[in-house]
């Protein structure tokens, strides 16, 4: 079994804002991967993934506990209802990677290179996404707890209809965002490269930004109560 081990200060109430808490995973001795297909429901424990090619392999429902996922091909790969548990995911690349209805928890996403990845309805908690750039993600109605996204880059990620709860965004840039009826508590965007939404800026009640960012989105704000901002002629 992994331990894990809480970054000290993690999850502390820092001017009125619950920290998430940031696991680090320690991984048992692993075995390699012996490089047959993913099977629904499969049961993979202890295990190194490198280089693995699973694209349009179908791994529905499958556990992944204590794993090493580096380097691995998830093109249109359906994972939807898989668990990834304590484990580490490094340098993952795929376009259409159906996650859908999947649990993270105490997880590592490193430098993830990902387009039109579905996580809809998925429940992550304690997850660290690190690096990399993730285009078009959808976390709709996911439920998403203890999660950081630091320094990576997310565009068009649909977070509609989600709860996120003690997220935090470090220097991290977030490119036209969808917050449409989200539920937010403690989630901090202080720490965040660029903010940018597309929708949803009404629904941000539960958020905390920055005073350089409220300036930064004062016209937006403005949009949304139907205020008008009009230079006066001299």
């Amino acid at each position: 079994m992994v331990r894990r081990v809480v970054q000290a200060g993690a999850g502390a109430k820092v001017a009125g804002v619950k920290g998430a808490r940031r696991p680090e995973v320690r991984l048992p001795s692993l075995e390699s991967y012996d490089g047959g297909e993913l099977e629904p429901d499969g049961d993979y424990d202890g295990l190194r993934f490198t280089d693995v090619d699973f694209v349009g392999q179908d791994g529905g429902g499958a556990r992944f506990m204590d794993c090493a996922l580096t380097g691995c091909a998830v093109d249109e790969t359906r994972l939807h209802h898989a668990r990834v548990l304590d484990s580490v995911i490094t340098g993952m690349r795929g376009v259409g990677t159906d996650f859908g209805s999947a649990t993270f928890r105490d997880v590592e996403v490193v430098d993830a290179r990902l387009g039109g990845v579905q996580l809809h309805g998925a429940v992550l908690e304690r997850v660290v996404f690190r690096g990399g750039k993730i285009d078009y993600l959808n976390l709709r109605e996911a439920r998403i707890r203890d999660v950081v996204f630091e320094g990576c880059v997310l565009v068009e990620p649909d977070f509609g209809g989600a709860r996120l709860e003690r997220v935090e965004f470090v220097d991290c840039v977030l490119k036209g965002a969808d917050f449409s009826g989200v539920s937010l508590t403690d989630v901090d965007l202080r720490r965040a490269a660029a903010v940018d939404f597309a929708r949803g800026v009404d629904r941000l009640a539960g958020a905390v930004i920055s005073p350089a960012q409220l300036l930064d989105l004062a016209g937006v704000f403005a949009a949304e109560v139907g205020v008008r901002v009009v230079g006066v002629d001299v």
